[in-house]
């Protein structure tokens, strides 16, 4: 099974408002950068939305080390938050179609959530904060190319040795 690392982040203009997530995928030394977003969502959707749209541009299944500085989506899955909220059918909780989304994928894919410190020195989860942010302004402005959430590849390429 190939190992897959993924750095996600999302972003939202007014809560709600025009909102964004970016997404670098790192495979070897290959890499892919991937943006979406909305016009009108939360920034809790747009954390969410990042590791789906990552999960699913994937070809096949794959063990997934998915690094967000979102407290919020990485606790859903590593504090059994989710587990709970199934219990009880989602009972008043926001998001499930997003939460029920990533519960599919984690049935195709490994994946094992980490939290990392926002706008911090971590270069890749400033990347994603970047591209959301730029994708989130792109919503704003009306040059966004989609404002479905599907995601837009932004670069993709080799690391340099």
């Amino acid at each position: 099974m190939k190992t897959v690392v993924i750095y996600t982040d999302g972003a939202c203009s007014g809560n709600p408002g025009p909102g964004g997530y970016g997404a670098v995928l790192i495979y070897g030394q290959n890499y892919k950068k991937i943006y979406g977003g909305e016009p009108d969502t939360t920034n809790n959707r747009m954390e969410l939305r990042g590791p789906i749209e990552a999960l699913k541009s994937l070809k096949e299944p794959c063990s997934v080390r998915i690094y967000s500085d979102s407290s919020y989506v990485v606790n859903t899955f590593t504090l059994g938050w989710v587990e709970k909220w199934q219990q009880t059918g989602f009972k008043g909780k926001a998001n499930v179609d997003l939460i029920k989304e990533l519960l599919e994928l984690s049935k195709i894919h490994r994946i094992d959530w980490i939290k990392v410190k926002g706008h911090a020195d971590n270069e890749f989860n400033n990347e994603c904060d970047r591209l959301a942010v730029k994708y989130t302004a792109m919503i704003a402005d009306g040059t966004a190319p989609d404002m479905t959430g599907k995601p837009v590849v932004a670069e993709s390429g080799v690391f340099d040795s």
